[in-house]
């Protein structure tokens, strides 16, 4: 029933910035905790970064800590990633998801994923 829709994503090259969105369906948004996973071609699924339904609490992967930066808007129903100094090693398919318990990394514990979005920062 929760619809998670992943967007912003495309091309750039390695030191650039991108932000994502994710918008997410239903009115009991807020009640979520929110987090980013990422999966680049061949590997397994990575945890990128959590917040939590108030938006006060945030945990970060060790790989991104102080270049990426995850936030909400509840009022829009939407969570953000905004990712800076980008690497090639960063370059996968980042998606969201929800959950209703604060599963940090994860990634069972979520109940709600979205499609994806591509990202591919260029060296």
């Amino acid at each position: 029933q929760v619809q998670l829709v992943e967007s912003g994503g495309g091309l750039v090259q390695a030191g650039g910035s991108l932000r994502l969105a994710c918008a997410a369906s239903g009115r009991t948004f807020s009640s979520y905790c929110m987090g980013w996973f990422r999966q680049a071609p061949g590997k397994e699924r990575e945890f990128v970064a959590e917040i939590s339904w108030r938006g006060t609490s945030r945990y970060y992967a060790d790989s991104v800590k102080g270049r990426f930066t995850i936030s909400r808007d509840n009022a829009k129903n939407t969570v953000y990633v905004q990712m800076n100094s980008l690497k090639p090693e960063d370059t996968a398919v980042y998606y969201c998801a929800a959950s209703l318990n604060y599963p940090r990394d994860k990634s069972a514990e979520y109940d709600y994923w979205g499609q994806g979005t591509q990202v591919t920062v260029s060296s």
